[in-house]
């Protein structure tokens, strides 16, 4: 008897064959040919106050309302998100804006075609915000984590979707309001040529993740003191909720597909749920907490819209997790100059046949166990760690990691300030 980590996930739920049909269809709605791949690139943002240092939130004078507001002349107007009155996004060709729960400002770029391009479309998005930001007194840092404030001085962005994630990390999470409120990341996404290797994609990355977040770590503190943690991104989303963080359930099982990604999205508990693109939904509360209903207790007996399938995948916050492409997720937010270095080395260990074929190769076999390990090495050792069996400076060379730019700041203001 072969054991399979995926036969012991979700017992005694089974989804609707219809929902499992539309994720399907979704995914392979993502198959790119290999000469037509690109980047998406998430940086994202803490605001700070440049007289005092503390964290800036939406609703305060001089806020993030007040930022978007004014940068929204230099967006289109159609892609405008609101709720309930409140500017909450920005979209144009190329850069759309957004916020995480505690205001932090995030910027999504691409599709690029080329690492390099990556540099032009960050500074068109700075050209734009900046002397907004100059003008309400407030900068932009770059580390994972608020260097003055506590996540207990930050109120959450007023977003029905975080509302409801709060209340819910309220009373499961270790870390969850820190993660909200006060976290902020740097995000890669690539494309994918087939189911095939789609899944060897999200194994892949599922396990060098961890060494490259090492190699590009740029969280100097954690609640107003040094960041006791190597890797405090790692700790705060591997604690925050099991079922829909961490690795993806049974990843590394011989047989995993994407019938298998589908079943662990649409039988875990949604823990939100949104019907805001439910046609057939006529409440007034169409996003709310559901902490114990699935997909097929809440969403009608029919295949899913985009929108609906698009909110159910963003309820997972796997290391590594796919939509309509493969989503790298496990790096502090970076200066553009580092982000535009790990897209590099993203773009050379992916879409390098070679270099790709020789990841998969030393990797075979690799469980899920043997990840875990890693990440704790990782964890426990910092500089000291060998993960897989090997030192850092293995991994620097064999991944290309060379030349990370580790003397960037995060921080203009703290030039000599860096994360040990």
């Amino acid at each position: 008897m072969t054991i399979r980590a995926f036969d012991f996930a979700h017992q005694g739920t089974k989804p609707n064959p219809k929902h499992v049909q539309s994720l399907l269809k979704f995914f392979e709605s993502g198959i790119k040919s290999p000469d037509d791949y690109g980047f998406g690139v998430e940086i994202e943002h803490l605001p700070v106050r440049k007289s005092t240092g503390k964290a800036v939130t939406y609703a305060e004078p001089h806020g993030i309302r007040n930022v978007l507001q004014a940068l929204a002349s230099h967006y289109d107007p159609t892609r405008e998100y609101y709720e309930d009155g409140h500017l909450l996004g920005l979209g144009k060709p190329g850069i759309s804006v957004s916020l995480e729960p505690g205001g932090q400002i995030e910027c999504s770029l691409g599709v690029l075609r080329h690492a390099d391009d990556l540099d032009v479309l960050y500074a068109e998005f700075r050209r734009d915000l900046d002397p907004i930001l100059d003008r309400f007194d407030i900068r932009l840092i770059n580390y994972g984590y608020q260097p003055d404030t506590s996540y207990k001085e930050i109120e959450i962005i007023p977003k029905h979707r975080y509302h409801a994630m709060q209340k819910y990390f309220a009373r499961i999470a270790r870390y969850g309001y820190c993660m909200m409120r006060a976290s902020a990341s740097t995000q890669v996404s690539i494309d994918y040529f087939s189911e095939k290797d789609s899944i060897d994609k999200l194994r892949i990355g599922t396990a060098v993740g961890p060494i490259l977040a090492w190699f590009f770590r740029n969280t100097p503190f954690f609640e107003k003191e040094p960041n006791p943690f190597p890797l405090l991104r790692q700790e705060m989303w591997d604690w925050i909720d099991p079922q829909r963080t961490n690795q993806l359930w049974g990843l590394y099982d011989d047989n995993y597909d994407w019938e298998h990604y589908a079943t662990d999205v649409l039988t875990t508990p949604v823990f939100i749920a949104d019907l805001s693109h439910t046609p057939e939904y006529t409440g007034d509360r169409p996003v709310f907490a559901a902490p114990y209903d699935d997909a097929a207790a809440i969403y009608p007996d029919r295949e899913l819209n985009q929108a609906e399938i698009n909110h159910l995948i963003s309820t997972h916050f796997n290391d590594v997790r796919l939509k309509n492409f493969v989503e790298l997720r496990h790096w502090d937010s970076l200066p553009v100059e580092r982000a535009q270095r790990l897209t590099e080395i993203v773009s050379g260990l992916f879409y390098s046949p070679e270099e790709f074929s020789g990841l998969l190769t030393y990797f075979d076999g690799l469980t899920a166990l043997d990840v875990r390990a890693a990440k704790a090495d990782l964890q426990a050792h910092g500089a000291d760690a060998h993960p897989y069996g090997q030192s850092l400076d293995f991994w620097r060379e064999f991944l290309h990691a060379e030349g990370t730019l580790d003397t960037e700041p995060g921080d203009p203001k703290r030039p000599d300030v860096f994360q040990n």
